[in-house]
């Protein structure tokens, strides 16, 4: 993968796409939370601990006030009534820097804490939000679909070549549901180790979603030894005509533990 800009990049929170109506990523940064100094007065230079895993995501919003009873044919509210609200509750959010399989995207768990909305004299208005990890830090994971996926029926979709053989540390998943039509749609990992040639297929064992019934998001993790193969692919079943999603994955290179 080349060098590239910052253009054609997307934004997921909780399963509604506000790409649209997001003007700025501000900052994205995750990693330790700070480290604790464990140097003995036998020592000659600074021993550290690495501390808790953090996280953080800030962005500029404009403002856009439709609900989904205002748009004939959609069902996701735009930036304000998913904004505004202000749960208390955790939200999942996704900045993908491109719409390929394979494209990096920071995946989060955590609070929103603000919605500041800014009206400048020039007649300008523009939110500033922010969100903060919870539980387990911010994630560089890679994109299994190609941005905004939609499937009309139970599909087996392109794989992603990770490269350097099968991991032994699991990894995490991260899914965001925009529309459904139908009952219900299950999102599942499978893996191969020579993108099915003559390694077939098979699931990736705790790499299955729960099925989503409308709009949601998700974040499930394998078994910290798990085996991971170096092709993904995700599959869709369950009955549906048409389900729109995105799916990222971090496939640990090192034992991780949340």
């Amino acid at each position: 993968m080349t060098k590239k800009s910052g253009l054609a990049q997307n934004f997921y929170l909780g399963g509604y796409n506000l790409s649209g109506d997001t003007g700025a990523g501000n900052e994205i940064g995750g990693g330790l939370a700070g480290t604790q100094d464990i140097t003995g007065i036998d020592k000659s230079a600074f021993e550290r601990k690495g501390l808790l895993r953090d996280g953080r995501l800030s962005w500029t919003s404009f403002f856009n006030p439709e609900k989904a009873t205002d748009i004939p044919g959609t069902t996701e509210d735009k930036a304000h009534a998913v904004l505004s609200s202000l749960p208390t509750t955790d939200r999942h959010m996704m900045w993908a820097t491109g719409t390929a399989i394979g494209a990096p995207a920071a995946c989060m768990v955590g609070k929103q804490i603000d919605y500041n909305p800014s009206r400048a004299a020039d007649g300008s208005l523009t939110i500033a939000v922010a969100g903060q990890a919870n539980g387990f830090g911010l994630e560089w994971c890679d994109l299994l679909t190609a941005g905004v996926r939609t499937d009309t029926t139970g599909t087996s979709g392109t794989s992603l070549d990770l490269g350097t053989g099968s991991t032994a540390f699991g990894l995490q998943l991260y899914l965001h549901v925009f529309a459904l039509t139908g009952t219900s749609v299950t999102v599942k990992l499978q893996e191969s180790g020579d993108n099915g040639a003559g390694d077939a297929w098979a699931d990736v064992t705790g790499g299955a979603f729960v099925a989503a019934t409308g709009i949601s998001a998700q974040r499930i993790q394998t078994g910290r030894t798990q085996t991971v193969e170096r092709y993904l692919r995700v599959v869709t079943t369950g009955t549906f005509t048409n389900a729109k999603f995105a799916v990222a994955v971090n496939r640990n290179p090192v034992r991780v533990d949340f």
